[in-house]
């Protein structure tokens, strides 16, 4: 990164980690809820050790870093919360991730090295479909927090991707190739009544001011159960490269989430 890009990406960083410990400061009685979603159900046992989990591996970057993506996943799991990790996709869909892009070279990405790994909300819950129940058993307080959530990490993710502008407080120029893309994964709960209503919602009031940077946001299937992998291989038309798919279905995509849009050259 250079000097102005690292010092933007060092502003994001705090602001999202003074952002994870205010918010688990506000809510001490969250991980009693979390932990009475894990004795009820049916997968391991786990002790809730981190009710909202900041994503330390984002500590690690540093200014020699090469960032070439900016992915985001749903929330954190059981691997993401434990205190070993706090770190985001270290779980199956996080191996899954990573066998994909070292089975795709071409991509010139690392995984581990080269991606900023943010959540639509850093609240922990078993599985992602939890949440509901989570708003349940907290009641109004935890609802909106989680609501909240999802609109602070939609500002965050655009905090992070004006990182790498050439100017983050110019409008972009027409048809710029983005310098770092962001993908969305999991993009089927990104709708009215879904889970992730409020994320969705706030990304597409965000990015409606930034029409171009808007192009350089991707939206995928999810990275577990091989959702991404089966559907990238079921879309892939002959002849086409793994990036000239990804960038085709993951606009088709984004215009099914935010709405069709056409550029003005």
């Amino acid at each position: 990164m250079d000097k102005n890009a690292w010092k933007r990406f060092k502003t994001a960083r705090e602001k999202y980690r003074s952002f994870a410990e205010k918010l688990n400061r506000t809510l001490p009685g969250l991980a009693h809820f979390e932990q009475e979603l894990v004795n009820r159900r049916k997968g391991p046992s786990y002790t809730v050790e981190t009710p909202v989990v900041y994503n330390r591996a984002l500590d690690d970057i540093g200014q020699e870093d090469e960032i070439r993506l900016i992915l985001v996943a749903d929330n954190p799991g059981r691997r993401e919360q434990a205190a070993e990790n706090r770190r985001y996709l270290v779980g199956p869909s996080g191996k899954i991730a990573e066998k994909f892009f070292r089975e795709h070279p071409e991509l010139k990405i690392d995984f581990r090295k080269n991606v900023i790994i943010l959540n639509k909300t850093p609240i922990h819950s078993p599985r992602t479909a939890d949440l509901a129940e989570l708003c349940r058993l907290g009641g109004g307080t935890v609802e909106k927090a989680i609501v909240d959530s999802q609109a602070a990490m939609a500002d965050l993710l655009l905090e992070f991707h004006k990182c790498f502008a050439e100017n983050p407080q110019a409008p972009p120029r027409p048809l710029a190739p983005a310098k770092v893309p962001v993908w969305i994964i999991g993009y089927s709960e990104m709708k009215k009544g879904g889970i992730f209503e409020a994320y969705t919602e706030r990304i597409k009031e965000l990015y409606a001011a930034l029409p171009v940077r808007r192009e350089d946001v991707f939206f995928y299937r999810h990275f577990s159960m091989n959702q991404f992998t089966i559907d990238l291989e079921k879309q892939r038309q002959p002849g086409e490269t793994a990036a000239e798919t990804l960038a085709r279905i993951g606009a088709a995509y984004r215009s099914r989430v935010m709405g069709a849009y056409s550029l003005k050259t």
